[in-house]
């Protein structure tokens, strides 16, 4: 079992993110954000792992995240993102979307803008509306794209005060997360088990490809697109099954992996090694899978603590089979026959793992037990 150091917060922590380091650099990941949820009051915070984990004296270990600074949040934060390495990008449960500026020489945040009616819902035949919950944030600077409860989808720019666009009627049904697939274009799950792709070059608000699992239209939560291979993307649901998509082929998804017990709350790839997915859940697990082709051999898939070995529930080969050019280890034809290993990173189940985020070979994740647990050793 890897060393994982726990801190407890006294906050649920819906979000938490680690700080990008330098391109080029040899830093290592320092520095976390985290974001709370249903507490009488929410913040988002900045933590340094700094030189943590030391054993005591009864040889227990609790981890000594150093809190640097925080600034409340009006409502919960639904996401969190940073938009470069002094800026943060949160989504309010109120459809505002705040831009929070890290000051690293009095270790402070202040709001440096804010929209506050991203996201809203519009009254019958007035002009009136309420909030919607902001569900979704990505970042690629200065661009910043929301989605919303609404089924709206913003284009903001960090420099500017108004959207740069906005497709109102994006969907009928609510967003639950948004990825960059690249520059111009933007993949949304929603809660019908639907994947669309957005083109902003385009003008319109109809999506250029929809994608979808047949069957149940069971929600998506979460998706991450491959860091190498923009055309493969990662979802999970409300039924924790991993689904690998390779949205040049067809409109199903190449592989359906029976994974956690209840939803799937975040999936990632490891932006370096993507061989590497890590996936959290409402079931209080955070599971490491490896599908690397040096993995000693093992009996099919398997789970190291579990009661629950994944299964390969469906895969559709002979698109894979049909470029061969594509057969990455995500896109394998069948991974029950490759090697897979998945592996709980969490010592016992707790309450639901909301949130990871993995940079180098460290991994930070948040639950609603009010604790953040890192790990520093995810290669070791």
């Amino acid at each position: 079992m890897k060393e994982i150091y726990a801190k407890f917060v006294s906050q649920k922590i819906s979000k938490t993110r680690w700080r990008p380091v330098p391109s080029g650099s040899l830093q290592t990941a320092e520095t976390f954000t985290t974001g709370s949820w249903d507490n009488e009051k929410n913040y988002v915070s900045l933590w340094s792992i700094g030189d943590f984990g030391h054993v005591d004296s009864d040889g227990g270990m609790d981890g000594d995240h150093q809190l640097l600074c925080e600034s409340k949040h009006h409502g919960d934060v639904m996401d969190l993102q940073f938009l470069d390495q002094e800026r943060i990008v949160a989504a309010s449960s109120t459809g505002s979307v705040t831009v929070f500026l890290h000051h690293q020489n009095n270790q402070t945040l202040s709001v440096s803008h804010q929209w506050t009616t991203a996201h809203y819902h519009t009254g019958p035949g007035s002009p009136s509306y309420s909030s919607a919950p902001c569900t979704g944030v990505v970042c690629n600077n200065p661009e910043i794209v929301t989605v919303g409860e609404d089924g709206r989808i913003n284009l903001f720019s960090a420099d500017h005060k108004e959207s740069v666009r906005t497709i109102d009627n994006a969907d009928s049904s609510t967003l639950h997360a948004v990825t960059f697939l690249r520059t111009p274009e933007i993949l949304t799950v929603n809660s019908i088990g639907q994947l669309k792709i957005w083109d902003f070059r385009q003008p319109g608000n109809e999506p250029s490809q929809i994608l979808s699992l047949t069957g149940d239209r069971v929600p998506l939560h979460c998706v991450d697109r491959h860091p190498n291979q923009q055309h493969i993307v990662a979802t999970g649901g409300q039924d924790g099954m991993l689904s690998i998509w390779d949205v040049r082929l067809g409109t199903m998804p190449v592989s359906l992996l029976k994974a956690h017990e209840a939803e799937m709350w975040e999936v990632h790839f490891h932006p370096s090694n993507p061989d590497h997915l890590f996936t959290c859940s409402e079931d209080g697990s955070l599971w490491h899978w490896d599908s690397s082709t040096d993995v000693p051999e093992k009996s099919s898939l398997f789970h190291q603590g579990g009661r629950n070995s994944p299964l390969l529930a469906h895969s559709i080969s002979n698109q894979a089979a049909a470029h061969p050019s594509l057969l990455t280890s995500w896109l394998s034809a069948d991974p029950a026959k490759d090697r897979m290993e998945i592996t709980s990173l969490l010592p016992t189940k707790t309450l639901s793992v909301n949130s990871l985020d993995v940079l180098g070979s460290c991994l930070v994740c948040g639950t609603d037990a009010e604790a953040i647990y890192v790990t520093r050793q995810l290669f070791s």
